[in-house]
């Protein structure tokens, strides 16, 4: 009787956890032809050239996923498995598991709690290396997901240790995790680990770099910046390394290939131009760019998809025209005057009211600058209305003034006249 062939078993470390699901998730064949392949996938280079075995494994990282799974047509564990992470309706779980075998047996558990089709991650157990880090990040999402980030924290900080010791890139990919863990579980411009935030990004960047992971790097740089951002005030330093990181990631990543990421380092790196000191007159240009990107957001931002940052981006792109320098001020006054008009649909008195009233202001004083007087009073009085009613001093103030000197100009017409 012939025994029935089998493929080899798959080689350790795999390279779980360095690439997005679902390519994240596969494991690489044992053999001459995928050995390459294997050391480029765990130190986080994408193969310049793939073997047939490994067609799935491309196809996944190039993001057809229906192609990967055409592919995984063999029967072996690992091609099983690999099929499972793509289309876990195939496959009996504990069959899997028990053909899959140790150290892998663990995977499928994991896949399946990944997925959504379990509620819980498994246990450490045995597990080592990069399935021992993979294992604890899982926990630490379940940690997250229970509103328990100093867990979460501690989990991800065990994982990065066995990590290290398999593939550089995996361990950044899980510091990253971390930083982004304890920046949303701090409070902005208080004596949280911003600075904490920061080290543990720069450290992963640092392990990523050299490698083809070009969107986690981008989502770090974004994070840094945040980061750096919220801290900044009007601290000019501050906002300068935050401008260098949102810079970065636009280097990095194009709006078709994460168009999200990219629309929100350019929504802030305009917010970050827009607020910084004007100390200079290269200052100025800077308004300039900050235009240009707002545009940039707002080919990924609409008011169906997106509406508040659409309305935001919005605001500081009429915001920002009304003050740019430019030989066609008049023409940028009139569009912020429309780019207003839009927000203000979408911004009504009931649900909004201040900051209605704040896009009334503006709007007003674009007006005010058009010299159309009429309709930027009847925006104004609107304004201070609600500003007083809700005893906004400062703002009915502000808006006092305009009103001022518009009957100051208007005095002047007529004397004129």
């Amino acid at each position: 009787m012939i025994d029935e062939v089998r493929a080899e078993p798959a080689a350790r470390p795999q390279p779980l956890g360095v690439f997005p699901l679902p390519a994240g998730f596969f494991l690489v064949p044992g053999g001459e032809d995928t050995e390459a392949c294997r050391a480029d996938l765990v130190a986080g280079r994408v193969p310049q050239s793939w073997p047939p075995a490994l067609r799935a494994h491309e196809l996944a990282l190039a993001g057809d996923i229906d192609g990967a799974r055409a592919e995984l047509r063999g029967d072996d564990p690992v091609t099983r498995y690999n099929r499972f992470v793509v289309d876990p309706d195939g496959e009996d779980p504990a069959r899997l598991r028990e053909d899959l075998g140790e150290p892998f047996a663990v995977l499928v558990d994991l896949v399946s709690f990944v997925l959504g089709r379990a509620d819980s991650p498994p246990e450490l157990g045995t597990a080592d290396g990069e399935l021992a880090a993979l294992v604890l990040s899982a926990q630490a999402t379940q940690a997250v997901d229970r509103g328990e980030p100093e867990r979460a924290l501690r989990l991800l900080e065990e994982a990065v240790t066995p990590a290290l010791g398999v593939s550089r890139p995996l361990a950044g990919v899980l510091l990253g995790a971390a930083a982004a863990i304890r920046k949303d579980a701090r409070v902005p411009g208080t004596s949280g680990p911003a600075q904490e935030v920061v080290d543990t990004l720069g450290r992963a960047l640092e392990l990523l770099d050299g490698t083809d992971l070009r969107v986690a790097q981008a989502e770090m740089h974004l994070t840094l910046a945040l980061t750096l951002h919220e801290e900044a005030g009007e601290r000019r330093d501050l906002l300068v390394r935050a401008v260098k990181h949102y810079q970065a990631a636009l280097r990095l990543v194009t709006s078709g290939e994460a168009p999200e990421l990219w629309a929100a380092a350019h929504a802030n790196l305009a917010t970050a131009y827009l607020t910084m000191p004007m100390t200079e007159a290269s200052d100025q240009l800077r308004r300039g760019v900050a235009v240009r990107s707002l545009r940039s957001a707002l080919k990924v931002y609409t008011p169906e998809t997106h509406p508040e940052r659409w309305a935001s981006a919005q605001l500081n792109l009429a915001n920002a025209l009304v003050y740019v320098p430019s030989r066609h001020q008049g023409d940028n006054l009139v569009e912020a005057v429309e780019l207003y008009e839009a927000v203000l649909e979408v911004r009504d008195r009931e649900h909004d009211p201040l900051g209605r009233a704040r896009v009334l202001a503006n709007q007003g004083n674009a007006l005010a600058h058009l010299g159309m007087f009429d309709h930027a009073k009847a925006k104004l009085y609107e304004a201070r209305f609600i500003f007083e009613e809700f005893q906004d001093g400062e703002s009915v103030r502000t808006v006092r003034t305009v009103l001022d000197e518009i009957a100051r100009q208007t005095t002047l017409t007529r004397t004129q006249g």
